[in-house]
């Protein structure tokens, strides 16, 4: 029997991202990223407890545009997929299943997530 060539089902080039997909995909890229501020979380404090020498090279590192950025980036996730995971315990008891809704809800994540993450940012005094 000869092999057909077909493209894999869905082909990049004819599949249509969607929210509910893209907002998938987001929400693990935001669970790694969260895996990974953690470890600088726990060097900043790591260094807070060594010496003061230690704590003010990190502090330098932090007020960085590169530390600012992920700064925001940690804060954008970690709003982000406590919106998400919110989303999904509601899914998961069975609410919010229908079509409207889950794209109202997602586009409620994603405004939820930059709101807050501006008035932290803001309040804190890193904006």
């Amino acid at each position: 029997m000869e092999s057909v060539k077909r493209p894999l089902s869905p082909h990049l080039q004819v599949y249509k991202p969607q929210l509910t997909s893209l907002l998938s995909i987001i929400h693990r890229g935001t669970g790694v990223f969260l895996s990974l501020g953690a470890l600088l979380l726990t060097c900043w404090l790591a260094g807070l407890a060594t010496s003061e020498q230690a704590f003010s090279n990190l502090q330098q590192h932090g007020s960085a545009w590169y530390g600012k950025l992920l700064l925001i980036a940690f804060v954008f996730s970690l709003y982000f997929h406590l919106a998400n995971g919110v989303r999904h315990l509601f899914w998961d008891a069975g609410l919010g299943l229908e079509i409207s809704t889950t794209y109202k809800s997602g586009y409620a994540v994603v405004a939820f997530s930059i709101i807050l993450t501006v008035v932290t940012l803001v309040m804190g005094g890193v904006l």
